[in-house]
């Protein structure tokens, strides 16, 4: 995650990237930018706490690498993990409301599948199952998004964008893509000594 002061807002920035997540009831912005990946806004109007999370993947884990940190890139533990941050921050399961972002097709590689129908049908699946109601989506398209969200109203500021501007976005998916795909390819030796 990075910070910074935004002079048109007045505010500090937290930008998150991919298999990350952040919640805060602060008077902050919480960024991020959008291809094919999703990010899920959540918030409790009684604490008026928000977070966001930023996940390229839904699934497929495998149960060694469940607690790694870098989980946050699937979808079901993105959302678990960001969950979890704000029960523990004093928010309850059921006042959450949620709002849905991304899922573009951005990536022109054929070897990249459905990701982001598989990004949003997740999401969308993953919130009806918990009971946490959507009240805004913006999914699906050919462009790419950046995501303002504002925790204490959950009011979300947002900017599409395509053509030639969603060029660093695709090479950076691509990227992170191809890092997840080669972990995944790497056996994963156990953390555990057994004596």
């Amino acid at each position: 995650m990075y910070s910074h002061y935004d002079g048109r807002f007045q505010k500090n920035v937290s930008i998150i990237h991919p298999g990350e997540f952040f919640s805060s009831p602060e008077d902050i912005i919480i960024s991020t930018i959008l291809g094919s990946c999703v990010a899920v806004a959540l918030y409790d109007p009684v604490t008026r706490r928000s977070g966001l999370n930023h996940f390229m993947l839904p699934g497929e884990i495998h149960s060694r690498e469940f607690f790694k940190e870098e989980s946050g890139r699937y979808g079901m533990f993105a959302m678990e993990l960001l969950i979890n941050d704000m029960l523990k921050q004093g928010c309850r399961r059921e006042r959450l409301q949620a709002k849905v972002f991304g899922g573009g097709h951005v990536l022109h590689q054929t070897s990249s599948g459905n990701i982001p129908e598989s990004n949003v049908r997740f999401a969308l699946e993953f919130l009806e199952t918990e009971k946490i109601p959507i009240v805004t989506r913006d999914v699906g398209g050919t462009e790419a998004r950046k995501v303002l969200l504002f925790p204490q109203t959950f009011r979300v500021l947002l900017k599409r964008f395509g053509g030639q501007k969603t060029k660093p976005v695709e090479r950076e998916e691509e990227a992170y893509l191809s890092r997840l795909r080669a972990k995944k390819a790497k056996p994963v030796e156990p953390d555990v000594t057994f004596f």
